[in-house]
């Protein structure tokens, strides 16, 4: 390695771990003022708040790594332009790519860190923290806060191999409306389709009212015509509880058991909730290479700043240019869980836009 690559190095890795520490504390500091009073209260270990900001550590890491990058090396080449170093590095015979490149492989390689985290480690830490802050809260029943209000969009893989899908759940009165029920055999196959207007679950049974019922051949035709029950007892194991403990939640999945997932509930003809998904799914394998991108992003930036814009400066630049590139990716997001734009187009439009846009104006460099 050339010793001006190590020198551009140690300045971003150090900017990028301070960074990371910065946050880390700031995080720890204001969750744990927002908690104050549950922790006094109920008088929690300090083991238990060991293990829940612990648990936060992958995805605190994933979520800020972009933007320690963003920071680090807008803050490192515009203090090159201040001190007259760049100058130096250009009349020395390196282009734009050659002083750069240590930045950016090293963007690549917390790319595809933040990947590895972020699809493996984090679903699993953060169910470790969900289970750490009940203990916080002193809520054992984790379901107190929700039997207050409707649930929308729930999804569950029940016994008999019975996938439900449920428009809205109302665990107070133990009522759900705009069911789906798809029964399927060992192959993954639809044998029956029920669907029903309402259900209500009383003495221990499941009644649901304007009943259509579909059974599929192996091929996926139907066998006859549906049938119709006004109001018909579903001989349906799972209880109100059920739902609510084994509902699924995507952030909790690996990005295999996501896909695994999207692709069973794809076959009720859930369409809203399966491209909401698919935005969410390609928004994890996307949103790690950010942190490239937005170096890419940051270097044009960095390199026309003037002598007095390092600093406080950089650190402003990088605020402004970190909230347009994340607003970018909250509206294509939303946008595509709308249904205007694909999901794969939703989750990688922010990414594409500044790949574009950087590649644009490093070439503009003199």
């Amino acid at each position: 390695m050339r010793i001006i690559d190590k020198y551009i190095l140690t300045s971003v890795i150090s900017v990028f771990l301070l960074c990371l520490s910065t946050f880390v504390l700031l995080y720890v500091v204001v969750d744990a003022l927002s908690h104050l009073e549950d922790i006094l209260k109920n008088n929690v270990p300090l083991a238990v708040l060991a293990e829940y900001y612990f648990s936060y550590l992958p995805l605190i890491f994933s979520r800020v790594s972009a933007f320690a990058c963003l920071l680090a090396t807008i803050y490192t080449f515009g203090r090159f332009s201040r001190d007259n170093e760049m100058i130096a590095l250009r009349a020395s015979g390196l282009d734009i790519y050659q002083i750069t490149r240590p930045v950016l492989i090293f963007g690549i390689l917390i790319s595809l860190l933040v990947f590895r985290v972020n699809s493996e480690v984090v679903p699993a830490w953060l169910a470790r923290n969900q289970v750490s802050k009940q203990r916080i809260e002193n809520s054992p029943d984790k379901n107190t806060k929700i039997k207050k209000e409707a649930i929308t969009n729930l999804s569950i893989y029940g016994m008999r191999n019975r996938l439900f899908f449920i428009n809205r759940f109302y665990p107070a009165s133990n009522t759900m409306e705009g069911i789906n029920i798809l029964e399927q055999d060992e192959r993954q196959n639809v044998t029956r389709k029920i669907v029903a207007n309402k259900g209500v679950y009383r003495e221990g049974f499941w009644t649901f009212y304007q009943v259509i019922t579909y059974d599929f051949w192996p091929n996926g035709q139907i066998k006859q015509e549906p049938g119709y029950e006004e109001e018909e007892i579903m001989a349906i194991p799972e209880k109100p509880d059920d739902f609510l403990n084994q509902r699924q939640q995507p952030e909790l999945m690996t990005l295999q058991q996501l896909d695994d997932y999207i692709w069973k509930l794809s076959r009720s003809g859930a369409t809203g909730i399966v491209r909401s998904l698919q935005v969410d799914f390609y928004q994890r394998l996307t949103e790690p290479f950010a942190c490239v991108l937005i170096i890419l992003l940051a270097i044009p930036f960095s390199l026309h700043m003037k002598k007095r814009a390092t600093g406080l400066s950089a650190i402003g630049t990088a605020i402004i240019m970190g909230f347009l590139y994340y607003v970018a990716g909250a509206l294509s997001v939303a946008l595509g869980k709308a249904g205007f734009i694909p999901p794969f187009l939703a989750a990688s439009l922010n990414h594409l836009a500044a790949l574009a846009i950087s590649l644009y104006l490093i070439k503009k460099l003199p």
